[in-house]
């Protein structure tokens, strides 16, 4: 009896321990001393620091402790102004340290060290920062299972690399965070540092890859006192210059120029909250689209490069609601001036492809006790196409009025990782335009010990306007899931009725869907003889329509990847169609199209990033047997890296379908009769990227692109009413569906960072664009076809210059005193 209390007196000791080794403390230490950001902790100040050491692994093997050899000592300390954070990361030698220069916001290859915090401790949303050995910064912002590397600030680094590691220091002023008013606050605090070459990454406060979740794994900075946010006011005015070559319908070359102006403004409305605003914003140094020939009847999703919308948008993000594309979009009735025109009736004379931003504007944030508030809302302006008649009369169209878009989002966060959200989209267009209300309540809870969980979304949208009757709709997602140890799995339902829309500023391909998703997982994070990690994925997917309940699809997918011991990366997926009933593909409302069924298998491989010369690498085959049908994908990546400052990638994706089946055209008298086709496609896209940079604060990016997709038709058929296939050999199309589409551009910028958060940025944009039926070109005649056609090009100059009110007042000062 006395030897089974012992034993248990032991092991609750033991669970003691660990339960408070756990969640590790930390005592916050002010200071009133001087740091110099010179990279070099030495600085008497540092001497009375709070010490964080003994890191434990994060991956490859959890919870193994740091190296003796490669130790990490840092420091944490405060002052009225901001949070001093510096340290050094030992290295048995020099060249064990990896670095590169990739410019601010990125990581690349780079050995790295960063701190975050949870500033409100309700273990869910955080905020990063980051400094590589090289000196150069990243920062984001942490949600549940999500970060946002959009989000930018301004804070001080510095770094110093010796032959046995390197050393770092940070300062982070109050008006890069946001906190609540308590006279003594407890933040959520974790450390984390990377070491490339060998694949390990280390914490401070344990990060179990079993556990979801990375904020509620954070430690505890406990007991700091009296800190105030500053005046948080910057401005960030800008000036550009451009200078346009743009072809005329006949090829020749016309010039124009423009200079604008505008202005970029953050003001913190309170110690948690804040204000973005872009008036007249400029966004024609953005990354060209990487455009595609389209033959499906979705439209295609392209990604966000405009700075604004992208940075600290994490709220408005909530539930899927916001694309962001819509804002500065094609005219909703951009396609008038051409029907009004008609075939051989008239000309267009002027036809906006994209509506003009006004300004927008941005309030977020979140208080002490949790509530996530956000305010999003832009204008743009109206637009107008002139077109004119047979006999010349020229007149003059509203192709998209004036325009409003508008978000709010309530954001309550809870115990135990645990939020409700309520999100509420608008827009609204003058006169009887289409306008749009879209509102979603969404839940995340998980239980006390953040394993199982409950979310979902419940949403309506309402449709009015054009002298009709408003119209509303329903949708709703609901899910339950294991996300904690190393099996995990997801139950889900999706629906929407056939009235539901959210495209107006949200997307979705399509709605009237009833929808069931069973998925499950399982990790190996434990590392082996030849491998650091293993995982394993089953999905299983289930499709009606609404209404009717009629069949959509069934598959299976099996997902797995892993990484091996010398830290290369490999995978594989399999994926299994029975025959499906396709709805949309004959762009005919409610006729069924009978999608063969096919197999898909791909495996990838990628090499060690680490290392001069990398590699990825994707092979894919899909099989059908009717039509006897195959599509072959082939994907691979170079890169090379001549030293820190300069590396040079190629890219190349290759696809070749034969014996597809799809949409070909509409009959010629009844628009209601589609035809299909027995198609091949090929479509090579290549891409160079070079980026030399001279320094932390100066580079050159040049990417180039070519696009180029050819579709040969050798069969046609009309859809019958069951959905199958018949010959229709003795059609006789009306216009050519053979396509050879050509798209290249060219993005080429310098930027210069000549104070923080002030650049100078030197752009080269062209853009080639070519669409003909001519498809016995091979690639190489199109590739020069393209090259030698006229090609609008863009040189331009845009200079943005930072100012802090903070650091304004102390000039003004200085001068006086």
């Amino acid at each position: 009896m006395k030897l089974i209390l012992l034993i248990l007196f032991v092991l609750s000791s033991v669970n003691f321990v660990f339960a408070q080794d756990s969640v590790r403390k930390l005592s916050a230490i002010r200071t009133t001393l001087v740091v110099k950001m010179d990279g070099v902790p030495n600085e008497p100040a540092w001497l009375s620091a709070a010490v964080i050491d003994n890191l434990v692994q994060q991956r490859p093997e959890f919870g193994k402790p740091e190296d003796v050899q490669n130790k990490t000592t840092a420091w944490i300390m405060y002052d009225d102004n901001a949070i001093y954070f510096g340290g050094f990361n030992k290295e048995l030698k020099k060249d064990s340290i990896s670095t590169e220069l990739v410019g601010r916001d990125r990581i690349g290859i780079n050995d790295y060290i960063g701190i975050i915090f949870d500033t409100y401790k309700d273990q869910i949303n955080g905020v990063g920062f980051f400094v590589t050995a090289l000196g150069e910064q990243y920062d984001a912002k942490y949600s549940l299972g999500n970060e946002d590397d959009s989000w930018s600030t301004v804070y001080q680094t510095s770094t110093n690399i010796t032959d046995s590691g390197w050393s770092f220091e940070m300062r982070i002023p109050y008006s890069a965070l946001r906190f609540s008013k308590n006279k003594v606050q407890d933040w959520g605090i974790n450390i984390i540092r990377r070491r490339t070459k060998i694949g390990h990454q280390y914490s401070w406060n344990r990060i179990d890859p079993n556990k979801f979740g990375l904020m509620s794994q954070s430690g505890i900075w406990t007991n700091i006192e009296n800190i105030k946010s500053p005046i948080r006011l910057s401005f960030s005015p800008y000036f550009s210059s451009y200078l346009d070559y743009t072809p005329d319908k006949n090829g020749r070359q016309q010039s124009s120029t423009s200079i604008n102006g505008g202005m970029d403004v953050k003001y913190g409305i309170s110690k948690g909250f804040t204000l973005d605003m872009t008036l007249i914003p400029d966004f024609g140094q953005v990354q060209s689209d990487k455009q595609v020939l389209n033959l499906s009847p979705f439209e295609i999703r392209y990604g966000e490069n405009r700075p604004f919308f992208t940075e600290g948008t994490e709220l408005f993000n909530k539930g899927n609601l916001f694309y962001s594309r819509r804002i500065g979009d094609r005219p909703i009735n951009g396609y008038l001036t051409g029907f009004l025109a008609g075939e051989g009736k008239g000309a267009i004379i002027k036809n906006p492809t994209q509506t003009k931003l006004i300004n927008a504007t941005k309030i977020s944030g979140r208080t002490a006790k949790g509530l996530g508030i956000g305010f999003f809302n832009a204008v743009t302006k109206p637009q107008k196409g002139i077109y004119t008649d047979s006999i010349q009369n020229q007149f003059e169209v509203e192709i998209s009025p004036l325009t409003n878009y508008n978000i709010i989002v309530l954001d309550q966060t809870m115990k135990y990782n645990s939020s409700v959200t309520l999100v509420n989209t608008n827009v609204l267009r003058s006169g009887n335009e289409r306008d749009a209300n879209v509102t979603a309540f969404l839940w995340d809870i998980y239980d006390k010990k953040i394993d199982w969980n409950v979310w979902g979304k419940v949403g309506s949208s309402r449709i009015s306007g054009n002298n009709s009757k408003a119209v509303s709709g329903y949708n709703h997602e609901l899910n339950i899931g294991k996300f904690r140890g190393p099996f995990n799995f997801q139950l889900a339902h999706f629906l929407a009725d056939d009235k539901y829309q959210q495209n107006d500023l949200g997307y979705a391909t399509n709605n009237n869907f009833n929808n069931y998703k069973l998925g499950a997982w399982y990790k190996i994070t434990k590392p082996r003889s030849f491998y650091n990690r293993l995982y394993f994925q089953v999905d299983i997917n289930y499709s009606q329509l609404h209404v009717p309940r009629n069949f959509q699809y069934f598959n299976i997918s099996q997902h797995a990847d892993g990484q091996l011991k010398n830290l290369w990366s490999l995978g594989w997926n399999i994926n299994i169609n029975p025959e499906q009933q396709d709805f949309y593909e004959s762009r005919n409302f409610g006729r069924k199209f009978k999608v063969p069924a096919s197999w898909y298998s791909n495996i990838f491989v990628s090499t060690n990033s680490a290392k001069k010369y990398s590699l990825s690498m994707e092979y894919g085959l899909r099989l059908s047997k009717k039509y006897k049908g195959n599509i072959n994908e082939l994907s691979l990546n170079n890169q090379y890296r001549f030293n820190d400052k300069f590396n040079v990638s190629l890219g190349t994706n290759l696809v070749f379908a034969k014996n597809d089946v799809g949409f070909a055209f509409f009959d010629n008298v009844q628009r209601d009769t589609s035809f299909f086709g027995l198609r091949n496609r090929n479509t090579v896209e290549n891409s160079l990227n070079f980026k030399y940079s001279f320094n932390t604060k100066m580079g050159i990016n040049f990417v180039a692109r070519h696009y180029w997709s050819r579709v040969a038709y050798s069969k046609y058929y009309s859809l019958k009413d069951d959905g199958y296939l018949q010959d229709a050999s003795n059609i006789d199309p009306h216009e050519d569906p053979n396509i050879n589409y050509n798209f290249f551009t060219v993005d080429m910028v310098y930027s210069w960072e000549f104070a923080q958060g002030s650049f100078v940025n030197i752009a080269w944009k062209n853009l080639g664009e070519q669409s003909t039926s001519l498809i016995n070109e091979k690639y190489y005649r199109n590739f020069t076809n393209t090259i030698r056609d006229p090609h609008a090009n863009n040189l331009s100059i845009k200079i943005i210059y930072y100012l802090d009110y903070l650091d304004l007042k102390k000039r003004k000062r200085t001068k006086q005193g």
